[in-house]
């Protein structure tokens, strides 16, 4: 006869504490867009380059990303939560400096600081909340919270630096995160306990930079490709990072004490948890992208109206993250993930018949697409840290945050690149070369023209556009439909939480890691 484990149930404090961890997630997400609207006001302001201009909106993302499994695993050995309030302390007062950069060079070094504040912050938000709530059913809960909490950093950065441009300089876009990062470092240490793995080993440094020379160029390949398409730049960090992967994993085989198990990815739960957030994250990255965009350029919103449409559909998100941990007790959550990926299914494909005078389909379509993600969100994190020890629940909370930040980094890559190689197919090759690369280049070249080739022109572009956002949203549907056969095949045994599940020893997940 089966045993079952009954854990206990977390109480105030610890509900507490979880909106501790909320703010900085929401905080760290909203920060990776938030500078994007300001870019205008800082090139006016700093005179920064083109090289610079681009590596003062991408350098926090490649730092954090570099970063987030040597901090998730750190967080294990040294404690989590100290490992939160150090990214905290970091970010904050990078923050300060970068409001007040004097030089473009100081803003970029800024903002590479504020990415290592972030890489400490993300993975230890998750794996606190993994020892914090031990009964399954809350853990689901929490960890659905924290997903949606991502969503909206996400989507309100448009609408919260749209309000603060209006009314102040670019500065104040990033000085939100001061106030955030103080309120943590005073209550963590009051409401957020201490965890650190027992019996940890050291740390093997030449892992932690042969993790960094890893994903360091693999993600700045991904966005050189997304950018300038298949350079030789591009090509070359990626194989360089590949390289160094090949090393990094053989090192961690060979180790008794890793940096990262990978041996949690012959566990069918954990990868394939992680292929499935993987998939919709691709699709997902590239279609925002170009959503948001239309919605500006094509339908001419400002920042803040832009913010306010995308709005709705991050509450529908919250929503749906909140109830879907819920519906998972009655139902599989593999059923769960794979509804809601044909949801967005339904989305993109709505969104393949938008045309440049269709903004209420476009609405129609990312209102779909949008909210289908989340039981991906809330559900598939779970899976991944609860199908890793918990004195590993840094690394796997790490190596799902570094899943998310890669998959947005391949949807713009891939599905952007589809979007504006459709784009320059369909523009006259008399429209001139800035015209005929971009969309804003064709509405800065139409502000030089007579009104009647103004207007031809504009037209031109804004239907070449819609009809490469058509595409890419066939694609991101594709990958979706991809997402929803994976949750079927790998996570279909997954029972749902509201079923007694016997309990499982040591012993039992190491054969599940071994022979899965």
């Amino acid at each position: 006869m089966s045993s079952t484990v009954v854990s206990p149930r977390a109480g105030a404090r610890e509900w507490l504490g979880l909106t501790v961890l909320l703010l900085p997630t929401v905080l760290l997400f909203l920060a990776m867009t938030v500078l994007f609207l300001a870019t205008p006001q800082i090139s006016a302001d700093l005179a920064p380059s083109s090289g610079q201009l681009l590596w003062i909106n991408d350098v926090y993302g490649l730092v954090m990303a570099s970063l987030l499994v040597a901090m998730g695993t750190l967080g294990d050995r040294i404690g989590r939560r100290r490992i939160l309030l150090f990214g905290a302390a970091i970010f904050g007062a990078t923050s300060v400096a970068a409001a007040f950069s004097p030089d473009a060079g100081w803003l970029i070094a800024s903002r590479a600081l504020m990415g290592v504040g972030a890489a400490a912050v993300m993975p230890s938000t998750l794996s606190l909340i993994s020892n914090m709530f031990r009964n399954d059913r809350q853990r689901a809960t929490a960890i659905g919270l924290w997903a949606a909490s991502v969503s909206v950093g996400v989507a309100v950065g448009p609408l919260v630096g749209g309000l603060l441009l209006e009314s102040f300089w670019w500065g104040a876009a990033l000085l939100v995160g001061v106030p955030v990062m103080a309120l943590v470092l005073v209550a963590a240490p009051l409401l957020v306990p201490e965890y650190k793995a027992p019996q940890a080993g050291s740390l093997d440094v030449p892992s932690v930079l042969l993790s960094m020379a890893s994903l360091l160029p693999i993600v700045y390949g991904i966005k050189e490709f997304a950018k300038h398409g298949l350079t030789a730049t591009a090509i070359v960090t990626a194989l360089v990072g590949l390289a160094f992967s090949v090393v990094f994993v053989r090192r961690q085989l060979r180790l008794d004490s890793p940096l990262l198990d990978v041996r949690l990815f012959a566990n069918r739960t954990f990868s394939g948890a992680l292929g499935v957030f993987l998939f919709s994250a691709i699709a997902l990255g590239g279609v925002y992208l170009l959503f948001t965009q239309y919605l500006q350029l094509v339908a001419g919103l400002s920042p803040l109206e832009s913010g306010l449409w995308i709005l709705p559909a991050a509450l529908a998100l919250v929503a749906v993250s909140m109830l879907s941990p819920k519906i998972a007790r009655r139902v599989r959550p593999a059923y769960v993930v794979a509804g809601g990926s044909l949801f967005s299914v339904a989305g993109y494909l709505v969104l393949t018949q938008v045309e440049a005078s269709g903004l209420t389909l476009l609405i129609i379509g990312f209102y779909l697409l949008y909210p289908g993600i989340a039981p991906t969100m809330a559900l598939t994190t779970g899976m991944v840290i609860g199908a890793a020890p918990p004195e590993k629940a840094g690394a796997a909370s790490a190596v799902n945050t570094t899943a998310s930040d890669l998959g947005v980094s391949l949807g713009v890559a891939v599905l952007g690149s589809i979007g504006a190689a459709v784009y320059r197919a369909q523009m006259p090759d008399d429209a001139g070369a800035a015209a005929g690369d971009t969309l804003p280049g064709a509405l800065a070249t139409a502000a030089d023209l007579p009104a009647a080739q103004a207007a031809q022109l504009v037209d031109q572009a804004r239907d070449a556009f819609a009809d490469g956002l058509n595409l890419a949203a066939g694609g991101a549907a594709v990958l979706a439909a991809l997402a929803a056969v994976l949750a079927i095949t790998l996570l279909r045994k997954i029972p749902a939480t509201g079923d007694p599940a016997p309990a499982e020893t040591p012993v039992q997940r190491e054969e599940e890691l071994v022979h899965a």
